[in-house]
């Protein structure tokens, strides 16, 4: 590794707008955009086919292409998000690339890194606490205990807080029920990777919901007078944070909402600071398009006025062959309706077949010639295995890409009914038939259109295991409808969650979590975080 002064060197950002977390890590003051021009930045999104549960490579495919695009002599950088200490001890290990393209120091960042989820937790508990505060001393405000929607928050999976009950006890307050979200479906984390500067940071805090009243009145925080304490807690999260690549070349990593449960990728502000800095900026958006790149397409580009260039779909032959039940082209299907997804977003795509060690030529071969058949691009990428070295002909076919005219349509008109929303992502995007209802959640959503939420996006909370809201379904489903449980308003993140099938905010770790691989030396050395 190299000090991270000569990192932001690189990057163009002079040495007074750089807060060094040691010598490898810092965080770029946000003053730095007074002294930057235009955004002139080309913007490619890194996105996927339905992943296996070990992932498709998303985040080293993101980084691999960036450092190659360095290495053919452009100015290029990374934007990741930062990763959760969830799935770091659950199944997925760590989210800092792998093999020569990772971004490093990589423990640091999986591990806790420079504090912003710590910053979050801390935030959205502190109004969670301020909440039964106001009730256990007078509850001037009249919340009703049976309606406070504001949980709790820590970053790791545990199923046992997903339902618990808190104020037991004489002097503790008014026993209720509660529960936990981890920290990465926290509405405090969308709120930071959508807020565009302090302002707007503390005003999105103060619109959170957090209870209705006896009479039915809805309580946000502001009327707790929370929001400015919030903000404080969250003032250097706010920045984003400069680490570096395998070969030395900057990357910025900042925030990290999950997409299967939130809007899934780096803040707004990284990608503002990035499409200003360098020619190319790199965003990785979480798991499948139908999550990551959807919710990217009709959120996160219309809050930060973006427009994307180019898209990269990774896929692997493993998880093709997952879609196809072991059979390579029966699984194609499911990268055939990513595709229409993204042709209909009016954006040039490029497909990245992450190489496995495994994988046979033959195998690669009859892909190729299947995407050729459909008139698709792709490039076959070994940037886990090569670094840049083995991502030149991906970073070759993006740029062409980029050079393509992109017009960005969104699924969704803001003024369309929640409920037509809900139904063109979920005809057009999955593929589904139509839309069922529980019990009551046309109701939440009318209210929500009479109190003027209706013109917000939303946010579909789902598996990303399938295009459908059943795990189960692989390829390219048919003939299925989705089911939305429950709709919940983030008015601080400005988007209503639409809750579909069998999903929770707080997972649980498998039977043999990764956890229990890991540890540190005689020399304080950590091994076991991958």
């Amino acid at each position: 590794m190299i000090p991270i002064s000569e990192v932001a060197a690189k990057a163009g950002i002079p040495a007074e707008y750089l807060e060094p977390y040691g010598k490898y890590m810092a965080k770029i003051d946000l003053r730095i955009r007074e002294t930057l021009g235009e955004r002139r930045g080309r913007l490619v999104l890194v996105t996927a086919t339905n992943p296996t549960k070990a992932g498709e490579g998303k985040t080293t495919n993101s980084i691999g292409l960036s450092m190659a695009l360095n290495r053919m002599g452009h100015s290029s950088v990374v934007t990741l998000r930062e990763p959760s200490l969830g799935p770091v001890f659950g199944v997925k290990g760590g989210a800092a690339g792998g093999g020569k393209s990772q971004v490093l120091p990589s423990e640091r960042i999986n591990l806790l890194f420079t504090g912003d989820f710590p910053a979050v937790s801390a935030a959205h508990n502190l109004l969670s606490a301020m909440i039964d505060n106001h009730v256990y001393h007078g509850n001037d405000l009249q919340i009703d205990v049976r309606r406070i929607y504001w949980p709790r928050t820590v970053d790791m999976n545990d199923r046992a807080l997903r339902q618990i009950v808190v104020g037991l006890g004489r002097k503790n307050g008014y026993p209720r029920e509660d529960s936990f979200v981890i920290t990465a479906a926290s509405e405090v984390m969308a709120i930071l990777g959508l807020a565009t500067n302090y302002d707007d940071l503390r005003d999105r805090l103060g619109r959170i919901l957090v209870a209705r009243s006896h009479d039915k009145k809805d309580i946000f925080a502001r009327d707790l007078k929370a929001e400015g304490a919030m903000s404080v807690i969250l003032r250097d999260a706010l920045n984003p944070n400069l680490v570096q690549t395998s070969e030395g070349t900057p990357a910025i990593i900042h925030t990290g909402p999950f997409a299967n449960i939130a809007h899934g990728t780096n803040s707004i502000v990284a990608i503002d600071i990035a499409l200003r800095l360098f020619d190319y900026v790199i965003v990785e958006a979480g798991f499948g398009a139908d999550l990551g790149a959807e919710k990217f397409i009709n959120i996160v580009s219309r809050v930060g006025s973006l427009n994307v260039d180019a898209v990269v779909v990774v896929t692997s032959l493993r998880a093709l062959k997952m879609h196809g039940e072991g059979d390579l082209k029966a699984g194609v299907p499911n990268l055939e309706k990513h595709m229409e997804n993204i042709q209909a977003w009016g954006i040039p795509a490029v497909i990245a077949l992450n190489r496995f060690p495994d994988d046979t030529q033959e195998e690669i071969d009859l892909l190729r010639r299947l995407c050729e058949e459909h008139g698709w691009r792709m490039e076959v990428s070994e940037v886990f295995a090569r670094g840049s070295e083995g991502g030149m002909d991906l970073a070759s076919a993006v740029i062409e890409a980029t050079e393509r005219e992109s017009s960005l349509h969104y699924t969704y008109d803001l003024d369309d009914p929640l409920t037509t929303k809900i139904e063109k992502v979920a005809t057009s995007v999955y593929g589904a038939d139509g839309v069922t209802y529980g019990d009551g959640v046309k109701r939440k959503l009318k209210r929500l259109e009479k109190h003027g939420y209706g013109g917000l996006p939303i946010c579909v909370a789902k598996t990303q295991f399938s295009l459908s809201d059943n795990s189960r379904l692989m390829g390219r489903p048919t003939g299925f409808k989705v089911f939305v449980k429950d709709v919940v308003l983030n008015s601080g993140a400005g988007f209503v969650v639409v809750h579909m099938g069998d999903i929770n905010l707080m997972p649980g770790l498998p039977k043999e979590p990764a956890a229990i691989g890991m540890g540190i030396d005689d020399n304080g050395e950590i091994f076991g975080v991958f």
